[in-house]
């Protein structure tokens, strides 16, 4: 049986539908009767609505889908070069990095340099005290063994001078 049918159920349909009327315990629901209603549908029409329905969405959700697959395309491609900066931006710093390091090891080179002049010079400083402190030394000894053969001299020249009983024969 289909909707045109059923005369009494439209008539109920169409006296709930006009305003100012209560519906009444008499009157059916809205979606009483739905169930029985579904099997009369027609499957061909069904199928054409289904088609007709893909039909009119199916080319804009495949242009979206393949728009959204260019969109993940240029992500990955644009994760790539981020990734290929972060990297130039590292090497940047370690270049940096490698530039502070070599200009502290000038900075270390010179104070090395520095204190080998320094220790040079002190070398020079402390060969020329010893020369002079040896020389000082051997000063100091001839002038001492210098004073021991004055004295000798003059305890031999008392010796001499002091009178000297004679000797009997």
């Amino acid at each position: 049986m289909s909707v045109a049918e059923r005369p009494e159920e439209e008539e109920e349909a169409a006296a709930a539908a006009s305003p100012g009327r209560s519906l009444g315990p008499r009157d059916a629901s809205p979606d009483e009767g739905v169930v029985e209603d579904l099997p009369l549908i027609d499957e061909k029409a069904v199928e054409q609505l289904t088609e007709g329905l893909i039909s009119h969405y199916l080319p804009d959700l495949q242009r979206s889908k393949s728009a959204l697959q260019e969109l993940t395309q240029n992500q990955v491609v644009l994760l790539e070069t981020l990734e290929q900066e972060i990297s130039k931006f590292r090497e940047c710093n370690s270049i940096l990095d490698i530039n502070a390091l070599f200009s502290e090891a000038k900075h270390y080179h010179n104070k090395l340099v520095s204190i080998r002049n320094e220790m040079m010079m002190l070398h020079e400083k402390t060969s020329k005290l010893k020369k002079r402190a040896l020389k000082l030394q051997q000063k100091r000894q001839k002038e001492e063994l210098e004073r021991e053969q004055q004295r000798e001299k003059e305890l031999e020249r008392e010796k001499q001078l002091t009178a000297k009983p004679a000797r009997r024969t």
